[in-house]
């Protein structure tokens, strides 16, 4: 049976672009809204996490993955990028551009 670390590492190996979020969370629209600058929301993969059953066991397993279980946390091209901030400043001095057309995201 496949574990929730499992079923993250499988998520972000299949997809070009992936964002764990919750909805009403500061720091998710922060990001969310820094990867609309390049791309369609309906051109990523987004992971609400909030009102899920597994929640905890979410988090828990991204922070095994990544050092940290808060959200959001994005990966570009399967790579960790980093949280709300992270990605803003990506956007800004243009590293998240680079990383989504390096990824085939562009």
């Amino acid at each position: 049976m496949a574990t929730k670390l499992d079923s993250i590492r499988e998520t972000v190996a299949k997809n070009k672009v992936v964002v764990y979020s919750k909805t009403h969370c500061p720091y998710c629209m922060k990001a969310k809204s820094s990867i609309n600058q390049f791309l369609q929301p309906s051109q990523y993969t987004v992971i609400e996490l909030d009102g899920r059953a597994d929640m905890d066991e979410m988090q828990d397993a991204l922070r095994e993955l990544t050092g940290a279980r808060s959200v959001p946390r994005v990966f570009v091209g399967g790579k960790f990028l980093g949280g709300g901030d992270d990605t803003a400043a990506a956007a800004a001095n243009g590293t998240l551009k680079k990383l989504l057309q390096e990824a085939g995201a562009l």
